[in-house]
């Protein structure tokens, strides 16, 4: 399969989930839990064992590729705070609304998406399963993407017309974010380092991002068992593909 193909249901779902905000915000954390559950999976029965995998095989030291883990679980941690996007939830309850912040999160989420593509192009690099696998991650955690920028942009009192401008341009990321890996073959030997950093970016949107939020509001066992079920999921595809 073709990872522009991928990239372009990420589109559609980052696309759906915000204008699902815009309709249906009250059963954000149902959602939020099942995409966590994806995520989290992905890592662990996935993208780990493929690691350790491509470690041996070109003979790379593994404790490379976990280096690699925590520093782009590191990275995309200070990232996200510096660019506001916590920022700006937290002043989404606050009296101090402002649309340029509600603007400057929903551009770190654009370039968060951005990324996302980029993981989908290079995990077909490494193979077909992984760039599978990888991009079911993507199109589950990116339609929480659609949901909080439209939610950020609304909550900052940006017009509905600015929110869904900003909306089409988080959805477009993921498929700039494939096609510029169609020019760029990693070596090898990078592969499980790309691996290792991808792995820690997905472990921090799902463990430390999007899980917390989930239970932030309406905490509930449904949601912990819809978390259980994403990561669930993603076991059986991980069966089903090797």
């Amino acid at each position: 399969m073709h990872p522009l193909l991928l990239a372009a249901a990420a589109f559609a779902s980052t696309a759906a989930g915000g204008l699902f905000a815009m309709r249906y915000r009250q059963y954000l954390h149902l959602i939020l839990g099942f995409t966590a559950g994806v995520v989290v999976g992905v890592v662990g029965f996935d993208l780990l064992p493929e690691i350790f995998r491509l470690a041996t095989e070109y003979d790379v030291e593994p404790s490379h590729p976990m280096v690699a883990l925590v520093v782009g679980f590191l990275l995309f941690h200070a990232v996200e705070k510096l660019l506001l996007i916590h920022r700006g939830q937290e002043l989404s309850y606050a009296d101090h609304h402002h649309p340029d912040v509600g603007l400057l999160s929903a551009l770190a989420l654009v370039g968060h998406s951005f990324v996302d593509g980029v993981g989908i192009g290079l995990g077909f690099q490494v193979s077909d399963r992984v760039g599978l696998v990888v991009a079911t991650a993507v199109i589950a955690h990116d339609f929480a993407d659609g949901l909080n920028t439209v939610g950020l942009m609304l909550a900052h009192q940006n017009t509905h017309r600015r929110a869904l401008a900003m909306l089409a341009l988080d959805a477009f990321a993921p498929l700039a974010g494939a096609a510029s890996t169609l020019a760029v073959q990693l070596p090898p030997p990078l592969l499980p380092l790309y691996l290792g950093f991808f792995a820690g970016f997905l472990l921090y949107i799902g463990a430390a991002d999007i899980l917390p939020e989930a239970h932030s509001h309406r905490s509930s066992a449904l949601t912990i068992a819809l978390t259980c079920l994403g990561a669930a999921f993603v076991f059986a595809v991980t069966r089903v593909t090797d």
